[in-house]
Parts: C-alpha cells; sequence; structure tokens
C-alpha cells in the first residue's frame, strides 16, 4: 500500500494507464488503483503488466493488464474492445508509454570536443531518431484515438499525457527525445483545444530528473558519486536533488481530479523540482 499524496476517490472510473510494465507508470497504475479506480494497465511487456495487475489485486484492488503496442492501431482497438468488456467505457487515459533509444543519442555533449570513435550528430541513425518520434508522438496519438471515443459518446473525460523537461529545453545528446517531447506538449494543447467542446480536459506532467534502472550508471559511478553530467543536473535543480516518482502522483491526481481541476486544461506541469525556473545564474 502506497502513501497517496491527495485523498481523491477515483471509484467508479475507468483508467487507461500505457507504458505500465514500466516503473513511472506501474507507479500510477497502483495509485489509481488504490484510490479507487478501475484500472487497465497497458504495456508491450505483457508479463510486466500481468504482474502489476496481479500484485494490485492481491491487496484488493482492481487491475487488468493487457499487452499492447501503443503503435499499433488495431491492436490497440482490439485491447480496447476487450477493456471496454471487462472494465467498461475509459474516463481517464494516461499516455505514459515513451523513451528513448541509443542510435538517436550522440556520444559527445558538443561537436567541438568530438574524438575519434564517438558517434556525433552526423551519426544519427535515421531510423532511430524516426522510432523515437513515433513511440513518443504516435505512442501518445493512437492510444488517444482508440480510447477518447469513449470520452466523446459520454462528453466528459480527461487525458494526461507525459511530457519531460527536455519539452521545455532540450538536453546535450538526445535530440530526437528532446524534440518528440516537445511535440507531446504542443499536442497537448492540441487535443485540450480539439477536445474542449466535447467535455473532455486534456493536460500533461513535465517531469523532472528521477534515478532509475536506464540512466543509473549515466548518473552516478561505481562509488556511488554522481557523474560529471549528474552534478550539472544537480547544479542546475534549485532543491538540489533529484525526483522521486511517487512525488508525480500529486500532480497527477490533481490532474486527473474533475472537481479539483474542472477549469484546467491545455498546461504542461513540471513536475521538476525547480529545473525549469532555473537560470543557472
Amino acid at each position: 500500500m502506497m502513501d497517496l499524496p491527495l485523498k481523491v476517490d477515483f471509484s467508479g472510473k475507468v483508467v487507461v494507464v500505457t507504458g505500465a510494465g514500466g516503473v513511472l507508470c506501474g507507479i500510477m497504475a497502483r495509485a489509481f488503483a488504490q484510490a479507487g479506480a478501475k484500472v487497465a494497465a497497458l504495456d508491450l511487456n505483457e508479463e510486466a503488466v500481468k504482474k502489476l495487475a496481479a500484485e494490485c489485486r492481491a491487496e484488493g484492488f482492481v487491475c487488468e493488464g493487457y499487452k499492447a503496442n501503443v503503435l499499433e492501431p488495431e491492436a490497440l482497438e482490439a485491447v480496447h474492445q476487450r477493456v471496454l468488456k471487462d472494465l467498461g467505457p475509459c474516463d481517464i487515459l494516461v499516455n505514459g508509454a515513451g523513451g528513448n533509444n541509443a542510435r538517436a543519442t550522440t556520444d559527445n555533449e558538443y561537436q567541438h570536443e568530438a574524438q575519434d570513435g564517438q558517434k556525433t550528430f552526423f551519426d544519427l541513425d535515421a531510423g532511430g531518431v524516426d522510432f523515437v518520434f513515433k513511440l513518443n508522438f504516435q505512442g501518445t496519438l493512437l492510444p488517444t484515438q482508440a480510447f477518447a471515443k469513449d470520452m466523446v459518446e459520454r462528453k466528459s473525460g480527461c487525458i494526461l499525457n507525459v511530457s519531460s523537461m527536455n519539452a521545455y529545453i532540450p538536453l546535450t545528446k538526445i535530440p530526437a527525445y528532446s524534440g518528440a517531447k516537445a511535440a507531446v506538449s504542443n499536442f497537448t494543447q492540441w487535443l485540450a483545444t480539439h477536445f474542449a467542446g466535447a467535455g473532455i480536459r486534456c493536460n500533461a506532467i513535465a517531469p523532472g530528473f528521477l534515478i532509475g534502472n536506464q540512466n543509473r550508471g549515466l548518473l552516478f559511478n561505481e562509488d556511488g558519486t554522481p557523474t560529471a553530467r549528474s552534478a550539472k543536473i544537480l547544479n542546475g535543480t534549485p532543491m538540489g536533488r533529484y525526483v522521486e516518482s511517487e512525488e508525480l502522483l500529486g500532480g497527477v491526481f490533481f490532474l486527473c481530479d474533475d472537481k479539483a481541476a474542472s477549469a484546467i486544461t491545455g498546461v504542461v506541469l513540471p513536475i521538476d523540482a525547480g529545473f525549469s525556473a532555473y537560470s543557472g545564474v
């Protein structure tokens, strides 16, 4: 049982979470289930979401896990139909699927510092860049096409996208991921406008720097001391620390609560320990 940051009752709501096989969206799925929602946890990693669902049910909550590829419209619609049958129409959609790819990442921060054997900007793989844009942007658009239909029919609902600090100011080394997340933020505003008359709100969160299995080796040396890149991040973060995964939940719950955020749509909420507010001076 998690110590939830807000006492929001999502009883009777069907919440669909993509990317729920990962740490962040898995925590979100658990939190919604604990808050009373009927949760559909979607991920390409079927084993991960089945395990998540089983653990939630063991604690007395309602959660079902579904294998889903967010880049395949027909597969998403098939999952949509299963969710309708198992849990009911979607009330809240959390578009959490996304990520980066090494083929779309440079080894050096600055071109003039490039050394022989490093992957530079000129070595970025077009297929890798395309994959990152598809995973983050189309991986947000296509699930919305599948599940927002339920909301349009009932003229109510909430969509929450997951953007990033990179959408505000791009980080070095990851041009495709930064650009793709900027597209997610822009798309959030577009959806908010497009669906406003249909009674659907659409917002996003922009998580700051979190420590996960994928980036732990980039942020810390083997002896536990911060790497040079980690030191830059912390020096640029007013609170001087990384964001904990559970610290995203307050913003998630607030933006998805129709009473608390009834007039809030089209915003991207930074949850970043102050990183986006600091000029460096």
